[in-house]
């Protein structure tokens, strides 16, 4: 079994200087507990909805994966200036999760998107690492929001961030530290499974 994560820069594991990050811990679970279920992660840095779109063709059908983990929104979530700048727009955001759930359910049995985290405000205002750029969680609970309703109404497993990650689990206020991705990690896992037994 193949199960390709999309994603961002906590998928690819950000701030975790201990295991690489929430996915990490889920391959070397999956390693270690079944011998034939391989793990891809496909985060990438500052990416959005748009760029995994953009990707998730070539990508995923070379690896042509049984289960395909959706973990993005938040860089789409972020601005600058305004909130009229966001990174991505809502309409635009909740046109790319449909089109990137109807392209990856032509490759993979199962879909399953992961929530967002919020973030702490006071270190996000803007982020330190890019200050330029501003997050806050009235835009990412929106987001969130287009997530929980595109996986409701299309029948996709969902998991939900609320309450996982809170404010000492993130490193920069914006990552989660290795706490943190270890609580994504099990609140992934406790979804997943059920999927992996077979």
């Amino acid at each position: 079994m193949d199960i390709c994560v999309f994603g961002d820069s906590i998928t690819h594991g950000a701030s975790d200087y201990k295991k690489g990050g929430w996915v990490e811990r889920l391959k070397a679970y999956c390693m270690e507990k079944y011998a034939d279920v391989s793990i891809y992660n496909l985060g990438i840095s500052g990416d959005t909805s748009s760029g995994v779109l953009r990707r998730f063709k070539v990508e995923a059908e070379e690896r042509e994966p049984d289960i395909t983990i959706f973990a993005v929104g938040i860089n789409d979530s972020r601005y600058a200036e305004s909130k009229e700048k966001r990174q991505v727009s809502a309409d635009v955001f909740e046109k790319n999760l449909a089109k990137l759930l109807f392209l990856s359910r032509k490759i993979a049995d199962k879909v399953m998107f992961v929530g967002l985290t919020e973030v702490d405000e006071s270190k996000t205002m803007p982020i330190l690492c890019d200050i330029e750029r501003y997050y806050d969680n009235e835009s990412v609970r929106e987001y969130n929001g287009i997530i929980e309703n595109c996986c409701e109404k299309n029948d996709v497993e969902y998991v939900s961030m609320k309450g996982v990650v809170v404010a000492d689990d993130l490193e920069d206020g914006l990552h989660p530290n290795s706490h943190g991705h270890e609580k994504m990690f099990q609140a992934v896992l406790k979804k997943l499974d059920t999927h992996l037994h077979f």
